[in-house]
């Protein structure tokens, strides 16, 4: 991620985080339950949003991004250990967590299939996995200018895939989705979901 980026990413934004990001975050965070992980946090966005957690533990690959979400740990109501790693190796051991939190973050992670992955080996068997991304859409025309736009804004933004088909990968690699909810025409997208039963050897 550019330093230009992580340095405007609050300032560009704010205005959704303000609006209706903001209750959408905190609708979705409730669910959240136990010791969580946070994949991506970021500025810390969600961080003064956890209620009734035991606590949160946050991985954030970017170490600008991290600085920046250290001064909104004492805005939160739980404790919060941020960590730099990325979703695709997490440093934790099998079994670990009892929920998972990712918001807007699967749109730029380079192997999402493996931070998948890598989410169901760290979660305890049925943990519960919330997401609220923003995906490739169904209508035609908006899939199609999603696709064309991808390029140039990916260059921009520093990895976002506007049309990464996240529900569909979500699907593929075995969570059991129990809820979603669509909003801004099907762009933006909450899904509480589960890992289900995990086979020993």
């Amino acid at each position: 991620m550019s330093k230009l980026f992580q340095v405007y990413y609050d300032f560009l934004m704010g205005p959704l985080e303000r609006g209706r990001f903001k209750s959408i975050r905190q609708e979705l965070l409730t669910r959240a339950q136990g010791h969580v992980l946070e994949i991506g946090s970021g500025t810390g966005i969600n961080f003064p949003l956890y209620r009734d957690v035991e606590k949160v533990t946050s991985i954030e690959p970017h170490p600008l991004m991290r600085e920046k979400s250290l001064r909104k740990i004492g805005q939160a109501q739980v404790p919060i250990d941020v960590i730099g790693a990325r979703a695709e190796a997490l440093p934790f051991p099998d079994d670990y967590f009892d929920s998972v939190v990712a918001t807007l973050v699967f749109c730029t992670i380079p192997n999402p299939e493996k931070a998948l992955q890598e989410i169901i080996r760290v979660s305890k068997p049925n943990a519960k996995v919330l997401f609220f991304e923003h995906v490739r859409v169904h209508d035609a025309f908006l899939g199609k200018l999603q696709d064309w736009l991808t390029p140039v804004w990916s260059r921009l933004c520093d990895g976002c895939c506007l049309d990464r088909r996240t529900i569909s990968l979500i699907e593929k690699e075995g969570f059991q989705i129990i809820h979603m909810d669509v909003f801004f025409h099907d762009i933006f997208v909450t899904i509480e979901s589960k890992t289900g039963c995990k086979t020993r050897q």
